[in-house]
């Protein structure tokens, strides 16, 4: 779970992507649009998704939930998903999955990194894509490595104030459809990214 900036991070790639509120009627279809340009501009293959956080916190759920669904909904050759709620990826673990990663794969993936995060309050249901690595743990002031060339959070509740207990005590109703919103635009978006890649009209 990492703390939402509240400045656009995409210093190096003008007009690709911003926010999206949940209760917008075309939440889905904004988010794809920001996702479109974002892998236009930035992805390659292997492709690994990190979803991150934890089933033990409602709030903190978002991204294996995110995970779980994508799992089911992307089978792409090169496209990996990590971090779902049977197989979690936490701050337990991140360190030796991000090692991993780097063990996998020889040469280096593109990672999109998933987490939920805390901000101001009219900010809460909002979904952000950002160019550049994640800081997980930075809204429960948690030291732990930044990664990702992508990263997708969602707004899940109101930083500033005990954040572990507004963590557990967020609605799950919120994380739920913010999760469906993202799994359902991030897997239309890497379909259509895949069927354009440059590697698969080489057959690779």
């Amino acid at each position: 779970m990492n703390r939402l900036s509240t400045e656009s991070s995409w210093v190096n790639a003008p007009n690709v992507g911003g926010r999206v509120s949940m209760e917008s009627p075309d939440a889905v279809l904004a988010l794809q649009h920001q996702l479109d340009a974002a892998l236009a501009h930035h992805g390659r293959l292997p492709l690994v998704i990190v979803c991150v956080g934890t089933d033990r916190s409602t709030g903190d759920a978002f991204g294996p939930i995110v995970g779980s669904r994508l799992t089911r909904s992307v089978k792409l050759a090169g496209v990996h998903v990590l971090g779902t709620l049977d197989e979690p990826v936490h701050a337990v673990n991140l360190q030796a999955t991000l090692q991993k990663i780097d063990e996998w794969y020889p040469v280096k993936p593109f990672v999109i990194a998933i987490d939920a995060c805390l901000g101001k309050f009219d900010h809460v249901g909002q979904i952000a894509v950002d160019v550049g690595p994640l800081r997980p743990g930075a809204g429960v002031k948690k030291v732990l490595p930044e990664f990702g060339d992508l990263c997708i959070t969602g707004v899940v509740n109101v930083s500033g104030f005990m954040e572990y207990f507004v963590l557990q005590n967020t609605r799950l109703a919120i994380v739920m459809r913010m999760a469906d919103i993202v799994a359902e635009a991030l897997t239309a978006s890497l379909i259509r990214w895949y069927e354009r890649h440059p590697a698969m009209k080489l057959g690779m």
